[in-house]
């Protein structure tokens, strides 16, 4: 299974450009970040300059000065338009379900609600950004939800609860969850967006070697 090292939370004390080499020094082969402080209208040149194939689409927080229909329509228009785009650049655009509990009142909390504006959007390259961490503290049934929306799950991350630091911390049994994954034949990176437990990422990657060795063992 490919990892890829979130570039924003596992070294934010480092120059952007020093961390891709920390990610590969850890056995992390592919990377993702948020933001890099560039307007949003760069976002598709810069995928495109990298071969980046996926952008996180993020809907912000529900307005309580609109009815939930009027924002959910605005944010449909919205994504439609913003995947047409990504679309001529050859990219997919994901909607995530974000919690509430650490995020204030967003737009979209459940995982049933992405599916559900996805499918208004009706656009092929609309799909879910799956964080194992937001669905948990949601209310959990990890593998149920991940059965349920596997076709349209387009990128996954990880982070154990509570806390929000690396698997194997907290009450996520993270081998169980890996391995159902590996067997649905996910074919992209597994994000690893995480705050260290310690405060430095190269104690936190424990988890990762167990992983591995225990995979190695077992073929």
């Amino acid at each position: 299974m490919l990892f890829a090292a979130n570039l924003s939370i596992l070294w934010p004390q480092l120059p952007l450009a020093d961390r891709f080499e920390h990610a590969a020094r850890a056995g992390l082969a592919a990377v993702e970040l948020w933001w890099p402080g560039l307007a949003a209208a760069r976002s598709l040149a810069i995928a495109r300059a990298c071969g980046c194939p996926r952008l996180n689409l993020l809907l912000g927080l529900r307005q309580e000065r609109y009815s939930l229909g009027q924002q959910l329509a605005c944010a449909a228009d919205n994504v439609a338009w913003a995947a047409d785009l990504a679309a001529e650049a050859g990219c997919e655009v994901m909607l995530e379900a974000i919690n509430p509990m650490d995020n204030g009142p967003c737009l979209l909390t459940t995982t049933a609600a992405a599916a559900s504006l996805a499918a208004r959007v009706a656009r092929d390259n609309v799909r879910l950004q799956y964080d194992v961490y937001h669905v948990q503290r949601m209310g959990g049934d990890l593998v149920a939800t991940l059965d349920a929306y596997w076709p349209l799950i387009g990128h996954i991350q990880i982070a154990d609860v509570p806390g929000r630091h690396e698997p194997g911390t907290g009450e996520i049994n993270y081998p169980f969850v890996l391995d159902h994954i590996e067997r649905q034949g996910y074919q992209g990176a597994v994000g690893v967006e995480y705050h260290p437990s310690t405060g430095r990422a190269e104690d936190s990657f424990g988890w990762l070697a167990e992983y591995r060795a225990d995979r190695d063992h077992r073929s």
